[in-house]
């Protein structure tokens, strides 16, 4: 029996997704729960399982390509005839239920937009008709004829060449503009036609129901326009590359966040060379002989400690019930760069996490991200984040607000550079914080007391242990 499986929504309320890559071919055996391709959302890359056993029949998809949530992607040969030899009509209950978590119902069309489940349905409008093109559906009312005046037919330009008065045919030559009246063209067409000094009546137009279209205005003006030799334009190289999956996402949450929370952005310069002496020291302890030390390590516990004295920058603004949520958690976002897109996964409750267990779980993170395989629920319900622009030779930037989140602080690349320690001009390791916030929930005290905090710590690793 042949089946078809369908792209499932993978819990997520996108509308479409790109194939990545099939991991099976026509022809081949596949097992129930078996990964048979990848796809990527708008948020990250998911492998998709076949709910039932049998042999591969069609691949309805091309790599590359984007398929809507509904719509086939693999077509399965099922062997119904040894599940009918033991008794059993259909496939198992297992089965079902895990081809129906797997293939939702999509919604009805216009129910929801895309991304936003639970929308209304959207109100039936009336749609404006230009003469020629057709009417809406819908009753209409015909006006009352106008009475007939004897010896004049019903309709006088059925034939336009002659009109008939009292019996007598006389000629009735069509003027101009009658015939212009009676020309298919759009408003904006007969405008262009008007600037150009082309006369409608003499086209014949090239678009629906005979109408003239900007095209045919064009053509015609050119044709009675001498002609003038122009230099060729020289090719000028591009490329273009479609907006979609976690770029996309990434676009809209940005643009989102931008014009929703008003952005402040402070700047702090400091002096960190205890802090790269500490991750050396940290790298010779055997808690961490397994886990990568960096400076971003000491960053985000330097972030989770300030949260802690200042619970406010670890909130979110909920506009509908007019309240600020203060979150008693740190879910840490850690921006990171990939091939596909910026993504922004977060480590959960990092506030409870020792430092070698902090460490590891930011290391797992940034590998998981930059290999693509960064699941939705890992991205989602972050409080705060870091994104580390010292590892392009960035010294500072105003980085754009996680949509939901209340404050980013940026890392700029570390670097020696001249500094003054006790009256005596020196060479020390500096970098720049950049802190933006959403103003309507921190404002510039809170907001530098914050960053103030960070950069102590940084400083000097002991704030740390002294405020935690």
């Amino acid at each position: 029996m042949r089946r078809e499986f369908k792209l499932p929504d993978v819990g997520e309320g996108l509308t479409e997704a790109e194939i990545v890559r099939w991991h099976v071919e026509v022809g081949d055996a596949v097992k129930m729960k078996q990964t048979v391709v990848e796809i990527e959302t708008a948020k990250s890359i998911v492998e998709l399982p076949i709910p039932w056993d049998g042999v591969v029949a069609d691949l309805l998809a091309e790599v590359g390509q984007t398929v809507d949530v509904g719509a086939p992607i693999i077509a399965v040969e099922t062997s119904e005839g040894a599940e009918t030899s033991r008794g059993q009509a259909a496939v198992s209950e297992e089965t079902k239920a895990l081809a129906e978590d797997l293939v939702p119902t999509p919604p009805a069309e216009g129910a929801v937009e895309p991304g936003a489940h639970g929308s209304p349905a959207p109100k039936e409008e009336r749609q404006a008709v230009l003469v020629g093109y057709g009417v809406k559906t819908g009753a209409t009312k015909r006006r009352p004829r106008k009475p007939q005046v004897p010896g004049i037919p019903a309709n006088p330009v059925a034939n336009p060449s002659r009109v008939e008065v009292d019996g007598g045919p006389a000629p009735a030559p069509v003027a101009p503009a009658a015939r212009r009246a009676g020309v298919l063209a759009k408003p904006p067409v007969r405008k262009l036609a008007k600037d150009l000094g082309v006369d409608l009546s003499a086209l014949t137009g090239t678009g629906p129901e005979g109408s003239i279209t900007r095209a045919d205005v064009h053509a015609a003006a050119q044709a009675e326009a001498p002609p003038v030799a122009e230099a060729a334009a020289p090719e000028r190289p591009e490329e273009r590359i479609p907006v979609k999956g976690v770029r996309r996402m990434t676009a809209q949450a940005m643009v989102a966040s931008a014009f929703t929370a008003p952005h402040v952005t402070e700047f702090l310069q400091l002096d960190v060379t205890n802090t790269m002496e500490t991750v050396r020291r940290l790298r010779t302890f055997r808690d961490f002989a397994d886990v990568k030390v960096s400076p971003l390590l000491l960053v985000a516990k330097a972030v989770l400690t300030a949260v802690k004295r200042h619970p406010m920058i670890n909130s979110s603004w909920d506009e509908a019930a007019q309240e600020i949520v203060v979150k008693r958690y740190v879910n840490l976002g850690i921006a990171a760069a990939t091939p596909r897109g910026l993504v922004v996964p977060n480590v959960k409750d990092a506030h409870a996490l020792s430092l070698p267990e902090l460490a590891g779980r930011l290391a797992e993170l940034t590998e998981t991200a930059r290999a693509g395989r960064t699941q939705p629920a890992e991205m989602a319900g972050g409080t705060f984040t870091i994104t580390n622009v010292g590892v392009f030779g960035v010294d500072a930037g105003t980085p754009i607000l996680n949509p939901g989140e209340a404050a980013i602080l940026a890392v700029g690349q570390i670097r020696d550079m001249p500094w003054v320690v006790d009256g005596e001009l020196a060479v020390r390791k500096v970098t720049t914080l950049a802190l933006s916030f959403d103003h309507r929930i921190v404002d510039g005290e809170l907001g530098s007391m914050f960053l103030r905090d960070v950069g102590d710590m940084l400083e000097d690793p002991l704030h740390m242990l002294a405020w935690s």
